[in-house]
């Protein structure tokens, strides 16, 4: 494993990606993330527009693994978990830079059952262009959260808004009850 490191680092560096984040996501993960990427687009002087939306990206997307991610720790590990007990979910963020752009990757453990829906989902976003996913926006806010949902359902639709290019995604079986949802999204 040791040996391998180095590679992982050089591949991560060959593919541009300058942070990334592999495990439980929490709240205040996201914080010291937010804090860590805005400290390194400071130091490359990047605009402050568009480093907001980055962060914005990282946000909606570690907002994603939290709440749908279908791959669970407990959040106390001295303590055997309980009926009540705060889960964390787990997921991975990688953040690059790649042909004048920042992206965003993001994935996490999705139940089988979940894809067509979201696929469909993400399909539509894909088609849209930058006017229609203002109006669609604006329509799903005034609708309110879907059934299932841990939200308003916004999270795609705000991304697809703020993206450069139509959200990328993909999903690989694990199992027959689990696929491994990752998405990409480009600022």
């Amino acid at each position: 494993m040791l040996k391998n490191l180095y590679d992982f680092k050089k591949d991560l560096n060959r593919r541009g990606v300058f942070f990334c984040f592999s495990g439980p996501v929490s709240q205040e993960l996201l914080v010291e993330i937010g804090a860590t990427l805005k400290q390194k687009m400071r130091l490359e002087e990047t605009r402050n527009s568009t480093a907001l939306r980055v962060f914005s990206m990282v946000v909606e997307q570690a907002q994603n693994i939290i709440h749908y991610s279908a791959e669970k720790c407990p959040k106390d590990n001295d303590n055997p978990p309980t009926e009540n007990a705060e889960e964390l979910s787990i997921g991975i963020i990688a953040v690059g830079y790649e042909d004048q752009h920042y992206f965003v990757l993001c994935g996490n453990r999705i139940r089988n059952q979940d894809i067509g829906r979201l696929r469909e989902r993400l399909v539509n976003l894909q088609k849209m262009g930058k006017d229609e996913l203002k109006k669609f926006y604006k329509q799903e806010r005034r609708k309110g959260p879907s059934p299932g949902s841990r939200g308003a359902g916004l999270g795609f639709i705000d991304m697809a808004k703020k993206a450069s290019k139509p959200i990328e995604f993909d999903f690989r079986k694990i199992d027959g009850n689990f696929s491994f949802f990752s998405s990409k999204t480009v600022i």
